[in-house]
This record gives C-alpha cells, structure tokens and sequence, in this order.
C-alpha cells in the first residue's frame, strides 16, 4: 500500500481517487476550491458529472496542501491546464526531492507551447516527472468499467512503480519510453473532437466522421515527429486510441462542445452549456502555434482555429478542408 495524493478533485481526479483506493492505497484528494472539498465531504455518493459513482469513507479529502503533500509516494497531477503552472508552484514547497510526479491531465500551455508534464518539470526540478495518458473517460473508470491507459516516463523503474500503483482487474496500464509522445497525443486529440463533434452537430455522418479521425491522427503524427516523438506512439493508446474515445463519446465534452458549435451554438455558449473545461478550445490555438514552429501542415486544427477565433462558418470550414489541392495520403511511401 502507497500514500498517494491526488491533486485536482475534478471529474477525472475524483475518478482515480476511486480507483486507487479500491486498488488498497492511501488516498488523499485535495481541491483548491473550498466548496468542492465541503461537498465531497458531506455528500460522497452523489458526484457531479459521476453518475453511479461513489466516493470512498477511506479517500481523505482535503484543502490544506501541506497536509495532503506530506508523506506521499506518489503525487498525482489532476489539474486542469490553465492552472498546471499555478499548483505546481504552491505544491513546490512541499514537494521532496527525486518525488515521483504523473501528470494525468492534458493540454499544452499556451504561452510556453510547453506540454503539461514539461509545466510540472520546470517548476518541479527535482521531481521525476511522468505522464498517464490514453481512452480513458472518468464516468466510466468511476464504475470500474475496463480501461487501458499508457504510462510515459523516463526511466523503466518510474513506469513500472506507476504502473503498479494503477493496474488493477479493470484498469491496464501499459508503458511507454516516448514521454512527449505520449502527451502530445493526449493533447491534441482533444482538438481533432471538436472538428469531429461539429460534423456531427451538422448533420454529417460517419464517413465524415472517419476522414477527420484519420486525417486528423496523421496531423497529430506528422507534428510529433517533427518534434522528435515516435510515430509508434501515435498508434497506440494516447494516440489513435485516446482519439477514437474522444471522437466518438458522449462522455466526451470537446466532442459536445462541437456538437453544440455545429448547431449553432458559439465557442463561449458551448462551453456554458457543457459546463465542464472544454481543453480542446484552450489547445488549439497552442497546437496551431506548434504547427508554424516546426513548419508541419495540420488543416484540420487550421479550420478549428477559424471557427473556435475567428468566427468562420462550420460549414465553410469543412468545405475548405475538403477542397484543398489534391495530394498522396503518405508522402514517404514511394511509387
């Protein structure tokens, strides 16, 4: 049995704080917001955006960072990205060194273009940093519903110690050496599920559907390699996997957001409605940014950028992408 804490009571932390107590470890779920720690204190069984879910009498809720940071064997990164940076700074004072540290959320910071677990690296020097990515939706790892899920990190003893900590009869975790790959797929796919979930809210079907998912892990790849990630990575769980999931749920707020943005709703009504933090939107203009840096075509993530910013008909946007100059599926193949 580890003590691990669980940083970020959202959703998807909340959802781990369930699986890791049920898998024996200690379990300490800190929230920086007052009123979410008092609810989840006084009302374990009903969770927001959690349907069926309960949270164990064991799981020690707290919003004392001090207290939650103590003692821990590995400290478990649930944060949305707009505030990676800002909790990693609070927890640094209590944060030891060599502190094995896995990043489960994903994003890219829009003003460095620096990935989450990059974020946590540089304000967290002395911490071993790693990342746990793949399709893996809270509403359903909350009920025990089987998942698999990839760990990313430097050396093989920091994977194999999360992987233990994680695995379980329901929960499969598998490793990964490619650290940037594996979050770089995390991320971006987020963006490719807007585009996906707006061809469904205009009424397109599941030939649409397919081409952007395709199209949409060959721009992810092409990115990827030309920041020196595998393109093996992106065949795996946080690549094509983690798109598939998120392309196709309706557990999958950026694909609703979509949705909601096809019939009609704009980027901020979206995410009203969806009421949860849509990472795709806050993605996009940083995977956009990416693109021009290491000179790599990515049309899809263009045309969600026009319609997220710019206000460019969806529509119109798919029109273009389809009209584009005609070219190979796969330059490096040869004839």
């Amino acid at each position: 049995m580890y003590h691990v804490t669980v940083l970020g009571a959202g959703t998807w932390g909340t959802a781990l704080s369930i699986l890791l107590c049920k898998n024996g470890h200690k379990v300490t779920l800190w929230s920086a917001l007052e009123k979410e720690v008092e609810a989840l204190k006084e009302n374990r069984d009903t969770i927001p955006n959690l349907p069926e879910a309960k949270l164990q009498p064991e799981v020690v809720v707290t919003g004392d960072l001090e207290n939650a940071l103590t003692d821990s064997e590995l400290v478990v990164f649930a944060v949305a990205s707009p505030y990676v940076r800002k909790v990693a700074q609070l927890a640094r004072t209590y944060i030891r060194s060599s502190q094995i540290v896995v990043n489960v959320g994903k994003g890219i910071e829009s003003d460095t273009l620096e990935t989450l677990t990059n974020v946590i690296q540089d304000e967290l020097p002395e911490a071993d940093v790693a990342v746990l990515s793949g399709p893996s939706h809270a509403e359903e790892v909350s009920r025990g519903i089987p998942t698999t899920c990839v760990v990313g990190a430097k050396t093989r003893k920091t994977a194999s110690f999360i992987q233990d900590i994680f695995m379980s009869e329901f929960f499969r975790v598998y490793t990964n050496p490619d650290i940037n790959g594996v979050e770089l797929g995390g991320s971006i796919k987020n963006v490719i599920a807007l585009a996906a979930g707006v061809a469904d809210g205009l009424g397109f079907g599941d030939n649409t559907k397919a081409a952007l998912m395709t199209r949409g892990i060959a721009e992810i790849m092409r990115l990827g390699i030309a920041m020196g990630c595998k393109a093996e990575t992106f065949a795996g769980l946080s690549g094509i996997g983690d798109l598939i999931v998120t392309c196709t749920s309706n557990h999958s707020r950026n694909r609703n957001a979509g949705y909601l943005i096809g019939k009609g709703y704009t980027p901020d009504e979206a995410m009203k409605e969806v009421n949860q933090v849509v990472e795709g939107v806050f993605c996009a203009k940083a995977a956009l940014a990416l693109s021009k840096k290491y000179h790599v075509q990515m049309p899809i993530v263009e045309q969600v950028n026009l319609v997220l910013f710019e206000g460019k008909d969806p529509r119109t946007a798919v029109s273009d992408l389809l009209l584009r100059d005609k070219t190979t599926e796969n330059s490096s193949l040869k004839w």
